[in-house]
């Protein structure tokens, strides 16, 4: 931890930022129910709200909000729906933005998330503070990662898995029923940086026989975590 408070001096948000596409974002032209559906299948918190590209960033909505929203409707309090009456500032920091400074503001300002851009007004990706705290403490575990040492598939619902980067394929097609080539690599997650071309990042997905896998953690020599949907 000591190294990670010194590290991230000398870190900038571009060093650590989820990528531009990979940027889960609501359309300002998007009804209530298309926005709750994204909401379910990302699974994240907040969302930055775009108008006419992804460069056009009008705010930020957050999850709890919506969920005040259709909690309010289910008990009969009938209200319209209006998305500027959700949005919330967005916070834009250029991607030489160092960490221990945008900790500080994050803290000060009580910001959870910010948009990254370039010197040309571009936005190139985002950065939350749980990014910034993982520089010093580590990985923060969330509702997917697994527990145990010796656990490497969890069950989740009959068609979604978490699974380590470094089960064994062996395993993987003997838990799933599958027939993933186990000759050039050991691990699930050595097949699926070579179907990828390289180490993805957290988000990314990728069909495979009669499986998505999507990135949930990943650093830059491996994958850590993967969510797995039977098609």
């Amino acid at each position: 931890m000591m190294e990670g408070v010194i590290q991230i001096s000398e870190l900038q948000a571009r060093d650590i930022m989820i990528a531009r596409a990979q940027i889960v974002v609501v359309n300002d032209e998007m009804d209530v129910e298309q926005i709750l559906k994204t909401v379910v299948e990302s699974g994240h918190s907040r969302f930055p709200v775009i108008g006419d590209n992804r460069d056009d960033i009008e705010g930020i909505i957050l999850a709890k909000d919506l969920l005040h929203f259709t909690a309010q409707n289910i008990i009969g309090e009938t209200q319209k729906f209006a998305l500027k009456d959700f949005l919330r500032p967005a916070v834009i920091i250029p991607e030489s933005k160092r960490l221990d400074t945008l900790l500080k503001e994050f803290r000060t300002n009580r910001n959870h998330m910010a948009i990254v851009v370039d010197e040309y007004g571009s936005v190139v990706g985002f950065v939350t503070i749980e990014d910034v705290l993982e520089q010093i403490v580590g990985d923060i575990e969330d509702e997917y990662d697994i527990d145990g040492e010796e656990e490497t598939i969890q069950a989740m619902s009959e068609t979604e898995f978490v699974v380590k980067g470094q089960t064994e394929v062996e395993e993987f097609n003997e838990y799933f029923s599958a027939s993933i080539c186990e000759q050039e690599f050991d691990t699930i997650g050595g097949v699926l940086s070579q179907k990828f071309g390289c180490v993805p990042e957290k988000g990314e997905s990728i069909e495979l026989e009669n499986f998505r896998f999507t990135i949930i953690n990943s650093d830059s020599r491996k994958i850590k975590l993967v969510r797995v949907f039977k098609i």
